[in-house]
């Protein structure tokens, strides 16, 4: 069994990840970094006078950021060059990911609810799934769909052997369904998740249930990664994907409309747990 003391991040790395942050708590040195990570490569001349500091200000806060490995410094004659450090573009989310506890992450959610069934969704079951699509479109925070889809459309899309849906008490109380994300072979292992639960079983663990179905089956179907896009504002199904080995891969600024108002979805993505073949 695994205890908290052996969960504990390393005392070697968080030394690390401590002079990574402490090297950005500086708002210039913030703003140096993107100017050189956008530009690739650049010179400190040209960094003083993009950001509009002193030359001895700029090579101090350069010194900084290369002590720690954001940059590297190269010499050009009398110029100093100053290079992003591209493993810094993976080392950051790193340890911003292992701070936080999130590089551990759980294969599917678990203690799960005993009164709650999950079974293949049926022809039967679709009057009460679309009933729960539209409790979802009515938060304002499930999706950019403003009027439930048709059965058609929705049977055309999901793969038919990754539609679930939940029962408590004989009655459907929510739905999970997996959509291909691409029709090139290449992605046939990638799917994109929806999950809903209805209003009247929110609270009740259903989410948890559909989920560890869902990604339990994909995982044994062969489905390297599942992806999902969900509202910032919707806490709930973001800690609920986290549960069950999400992890976000970025925030899509002012994606898409919903209303007349543009919206912003934090993206997503869960690899198989066994992914060696």
């Amino acid at each position: 069994m695994t205890t908290p003391e052996t969960q504990l991040l390393p005392t070697e790395a968080a030394a690390t990840y401590a002079g990574w942050f402490a090297s950005l708590a500086e708002p210039m040195r913030v703003r140096l970094l993107h100017a050189v990570a956008a530009a690739g490569s650049t010179t400190v001349g040209a960094l003083t006078e993009l950001l509009g500091i002193s030359q001895s200000t700029c090579s101090h806060h350069v010194r900084k950021l290369a002590d720690v490995g954001f940059v590297v410094l190269s010499k050009q004659g009398t110029t100093t060059r100053v290079s992003i450090n591209t493993a810094c573009c993976t080392g950051l989310p790193h340890a911003a990911e292992a701070v936080m506890g999130m590089l551990a992450r759980p294969c599917c959610p678990d203690d799960l609810p005993a009164d709650v069934t999950v079974r293949a969704l049926d022809a039967a079951d679709w009057p009460a799934v679309r009933r729960i699509y539209a409790e979802g479109i009515a938060t304002g925070d499930a999706t950019f769909e403003t009027e439930v889809p048709p059965r058609k459309a929705l049977e055309a899309k999901w793969i038919p052997a990754h539609r679930w849906v939940a029962e408590i008490d004989g009655e459907v109380a929510g739905w999970a369904a997996i959509t291909p994300v691409s029709n090139r072979n290449c992605y046939a292992g990638v799917g994109e998740n929806s999950l809903y639960v209805g209003e009247a079983f929110r609270g009740r663990g259903v989410g948890k249930a559909l989920l560890h179905k869902q990604v339990t089956a994909a995982d044994l179907d062969g489905l390297w990664t599942l992806q999902t896009s969900i509202f910032p504002e919707n806490r709930a199904s973001l800690a609920l994907h986290y549960s069950a080995g999400f992890r976000t891969v970025g925030i899509r600024e002012r994606i898409a409309r919903h209303h007349g108002v543009w919206r912003d979805t934090v993206f997503l993505e869960r690899r198989r747990t066994c992914d060696d073949d």
